[in-house]
């Protein structure tokens, strides 16, 4: 069973990503991954402070529209050079792998060098994945090059920065990786912005959007009063009261659906 999906029980993977629209990738595009973490708790498919990356992950370029798609992942070390071949070898196996990402991919890399020996990726590792119809990129290491990777406007989200790649080489693709506090399977479905980046469980994937938008206007009841001329202790805990109601009320809906 995949991490945090525990309403899965019959369908597989492939039921699940069959299902995931491009419709719906593109809806979750429109909200901020904050929104989108809130609205996978009222769900209550995994614990609150499981699913997404922890603050070793950062964003590279923040100013960017948020980042979805599917995971492709890769182990990566540049400390010491790989026994055969060069350092550019293994991204050939990896970009062949893309073909079997039933929607948009992501590259997510561990890096195993302990502290990061050398950056993960710069301005041609990122072009090529973009040409691959990559949508961003995450690495546990470090990246370089991020002017222009930046001009790709290529999302990328790192540990650090670091001048060199060194002997930079990938050692295994499609496995299970560990990046910023969690295990990340491939084709997980990942969300990231400004924010840093979560896991969306697939099987809710294609509920989220539009309870996104209704967890928003809850939220304005709050905005909408505070941002008022005289806001009052009281006033705040009747609008308070008033998003609380409305919350309870999508979550009521989810539960009985």
């Amino acid at each position: 069973m995949f991490e945090g999906t525990s309403r899965q029980i019959g369908p597989t993977l492939e039921t699940h990503m069959s299902v995931i629209s491009p419709k719906t990738i593109s809806a979750l595009q429109q909200f901020d991954t904050p929104t989108v973490c809130n609205v996978i708790e009222l769900f209550n498919v995994r614990a609150r402070s499981s699913g997404y990356m922890n603050r070793t992950i950062n964003p590279c370029f923040p100013e960017l529209p948020p980042m979805v798609g599917f995971a492709s992942t890769a182990t990566f070390r540049a400390l010491s050079p790989p026994r055969d071949g060069d350092v550019y070898s293994s991204i050939d196996r990896q970009l062949e792998g893309l073909a079997n990402i039933a929607g948009p991919p992501v590259i997510v890399f561990q890096d195993l060098d302990e502290p990061s020996a050398a950056a993960t990726f710069g301005e041609v590792m990122c072009t090529t994945y973009q040409a691959f119809g990559c949508k961003g990129l995450i690495t546990s290491g470090t990246g370089r090059d991020l002017d222009q990777v930046r001009a790709l406007k290529f999302p990328a989200f790192t540990a650090g920065t670091c001048c060199s790649h060194g002997s930079c080489h990938i050692l295994s693709v499609n496995v299970p990786v560990v990046v910023g506090g969690i295990t990340v399977y491939p084709s997980d479905l990942l969300h990231g912005d400004c924010n840093g980046v979560t896991t969306i469980p697939l099987d809710i994937a294609s509920e989220i959007p539009g309870i996104c938008g209704e967890f928003m206007d809850a939220e304005k009841i709050v905005l909408d009063y505070v941002q008022s001329s005289q806001p009052t202790p009281a006033g705040f805990t009747q609008a308070r009261l008033g998003m609380s109601d409305a919350i309870q009320k999508i979550v009521g809906r989810i539960r009985h659906s």
